[in-house]
């Protein structure tokens, strides 16, 4: 293989390109199947990278080389230059070895890393800021009052409550030795005493009233002393804040995006008609706004992309070495459509109803409910764009009665489901799943070998705010997903195994094949954590549950797929 290379644009030879004919639209970012060209770029810069010397970045990939370990996704572009000779882009999403430029790769829509740029400037400023509140909060003599305040608030507090414990029992006393006395005295002596125990009470709120007026008199001595400190604090703070807002928003509009046409919108027009209303940390610096960006300034005609992961995977995210990934959505999806306005693309396959002319099979049904084995590819109840589903379909054979849904299967996923046909039925299948008496058993083929017999996956999950709908492993914030395995078969190449969800987050069952503290074995046709195939090889086999009228276990089991 021959390449040659100028500035920042890498053409192809050739003898490598001999054949394959140019792509008639623009790929579509979010939902793709590499291009032949696209294939040829990415191996071509996965070659360089495997053999460079010159980027001191820790991808993970060498054992004991020193520095954080940051994998990274990689964009190519395939374009024509301004005479309609064939090469390709090369980008790196983020920073990479510190640093936003590197020969062979595009420059970023801003650098915010120039010398003397405001962003540089202003970043030294906040950092003075930060030094200086950090300076205070850790003064010995703002330390040492906090924790003095803290402990004589604890002491006031224990104090205050002893005394008011004793004030209740003395009155206690007092309200028994009235009632002792009212009966035995004279009109006369018990006026006497009840003069007395009068006294006692005023003596009790006095002292009551002395010891509060005490403690807070000392509390404020405190607060006095700390407020000189936590002003300073307050103030420094504050303008912090106002740097940082005026800094972000300087930066939202140094970002300005190019199309086709060359018309430039900022980041902050761009997401201010998004339900966050600004944009997300990072936006703008992914490698395909970059690449088209870099295209669309200098004239080239953008023909195909494609982008793939560098790297040891993350620790929340499913990302594969050398494998190829969407762009995202969270943070690309607002961008690239401006970006795109006007040019021929690919169709969004997620807008094609791959279920269509599927077969719902019917499995059991009766006055209370219908079993039914959804076909790949099916929804389960409508989505926005395709009415057609299990709901739907229910739906039009039900006439006057509406399905009711109790559990879902995501689209790509084959087996059974059951649907309520009455409110009584729906009420107490559902109260089963609530509290998972339900029995579910899936079956998966997985991508790989594991050598494992059976286990438990326990790995906490939450949606991906960027990137919806991929799910994150998050042991801070995610919600409890629990999966019990067993391989049943293998071959060279593959597993088949049993699932068992003890919990039923979405993707659950995805994710824990997927990720590498869970099986690291995507299965075969999962185009969000694996690699497409020609379905997704999950099928939920089993199911049991009580009939919510006869009180009968009812069992049912439907035979995989694949």
């Amino acid at each position: 293989m021959t390449e040659t290379t100028q500035n920042t644009i890498t053409y192809f030879s050739d003898s490598d390109v001999s054949g394959i004919a140019l792509p008639e639209r623009f790929t579509f970012p979010f939902f793709y199947e590499p291009h032949p060209l696209t294939q040829i770029a990415a191996a071509e810069l996965q070659d360089y990278l495997e053999t460079q010397t010159e980027l001191d970045h820790n991808f993970g990939l060498i054992e004991n080389q020193p520095g954080l370990v940051i994998g990274k996704m990689f964009g190519v572009l395939v374009i024509q230059d301004t005479e309609g000779k064939l090469g390709y882009l090369s980008a790196f999403s983020g920073k990479l070895a510190d640093s936003n430029t590197h020969s062979r790769f595009v420059p970023p829509v801003f650098d915010m890393l120039l010398e003397d740029s405001f962003f540089l400037k202003e970043q030294y400023i906040l950092n003075s800021i930060n030094d200086r509140v950090k300076e205070i909060e850790s003064d010995s003599t703002y330390q040492s009052l906090k924790r003095e305040l803290k402990q004589f608030i604890a002491q006031s507090d224990a104090e205050i409550a002893a005394l008011k414990a004793q004030l209740k029992s003395n009155k206690q006393i007092r309200k028994e030795a009235r009632n002792a006395q009212k009966s035995i005295l004279t009109p006369e002596d018990y006026a006497f005493f009840e003069a007395y125990l009068v006294r006692n009470s005023l003596h009790d709120k006095h002292q009551f009233n002395m010891l509060t007026q005490n403690w807070q008199q000392r509390l404020d001595t405190i607060k006095q002393e700390l407020a000189h400190f936590d002003t300073i604090l307050e103030a420094l703070k504050t303008e912090r804040k106002e740097k940082s807002g005026a800094l972000q928003q300087q930066l939202f509009e140094q970002y300005a995006f190019l199309n086709k046409d060359r018309r430039t919108k900022s980041l902050h027009a761009i997401f201010s008609d998004t339900v966050f209303g600004k944009p997300p940390a990072a936006a703008g610096e992914c490698a395909t706004p970059k690449l088209l960006q870099y295209a669309f300034l200098h004239g080239y005609k953008p023909l195909a992309m494609a982008e793939f992961w560098w790297g040891a995977p993350p620790k929340s995210e499913i990302r594969k070495h050398k494998q190829f990934y969407p762009a995202c959505t969270g943070k690309c999806k607002p961008i690239l459509a401006h970006m795109l306005e006007g040019m021929d693309i690919d169709d969004n396959p997620l807008l094609i109803n791959a279920g269509e002319g599927t077969e719902l099979k019917i499995v059991y049904e009766d006055d209370s409910f219908v079993v039914v084995n959804k076909p790949a590819e099916l929804l389960s109840v409508p989505g926005i764009q395709i009415q057609d589903s299990v709901y739907t379909r229910l739906q039009a054979r039900f006439g006057t009665i509406e399905p009711l849904i109790i559990h879902r299967l995501d689209m790509a996923t084959s087996g059974l489901l059951v649907v309520a046909k009455t409110k009584e039925a729906h009420k107490d299948i559902q109260k089963q799943f609530l509290k998972r008496t339900v029995t579910k058993r899936y079956t998966a083929v997985l991508s790989k070998i594991i050598e494992d017999n059976e286990g438990e996956i326990s790995l906490p999950l939450r949606g991906d705010l960027d990137n919806r709908p991929r799910q994150l492993v998050c042991f801070e914030f995610g919600k409890k997903a629990i999966t019990k395995w067993k391989a049943v078969a293998r071959t060279a190449t593959t597993t088949k195994v049993h699932f068992w969800p003890l919990t039923g987050r979405t993707h659950q069952l995805r994710m824990h094949a997927a990720h590498e503290h869970g099986l690291n074995a995507p299965i075969v046709g999962d185009d969000l954590y694996g690699t497409a195939s020609n379905r997704l090889y999950l099928h939920a086999a089993y199911l049991e549950f009580i009939h919510p009228v006869t009180k009968q276990i009812m069992v049912f089991e439907e035979m995989e797929e694949f």
